[in-house]
């Protein structure tokens, strides 16, 4: 069964352009890796909540949008090879692919908000309709 690195950020409503541009060119680095899917998702109905919410999980602004977003990878073995790779051309400057290099691509958001984390798949319904 495939596996899933899942995203929460904020990031202002003013830069909403500049991040479809940021992860148009660095998300593609994923799928060079073996990612089946990366999806990025502009937050539409988020409601506050009683106890907690989106927002308050990534101390998003007034003025900020909160983004979710997703990666599937076909297993758990592909994605720690993808981001073991990530990892090692991140900690070598001079080898930076400039997709993932924050002076050519710079984040459009605060990366100390985010949160993230890998999840095994439980449940997957699909819907065939017809296809």
């Amino acid at each position: 069964m495939s596996y899933i690195d899942g995203f929460v950020i904020a990031c202002p409503i003013a830069n909403r352009d500049a991040f479809v541009r940021h992860a148009t060119l660095g998300d593609s680095m994923f799928i060079e890796m073996g990612a089946l899917r990366v999806v990025e998702c502009w937050g539409d109905d988020v409601p506050d909540g009683k106890t907690t919410d989106f927002r308050r999980a990534v101390k998003a602004e007034e003025g900020e949008a909160v983004l979710f977003s997703w990666i599937e990878w076909p297993d758990k073995a592909t994605r720690d090879e993808g981001m073991a790779k990530l990892t090692e051309m991140m900690a070598d400057p001079d080898n930076v692919d400039p997709r993932m290099d924050p002076d050519k691509n710079p984040m459009p958001f605060d990366g100390a908000r985010m949160i993230f984390g890998g999840f095994a798949p439980l449940v997957d319904l699909r819907c065939d309709a017809g296809n």
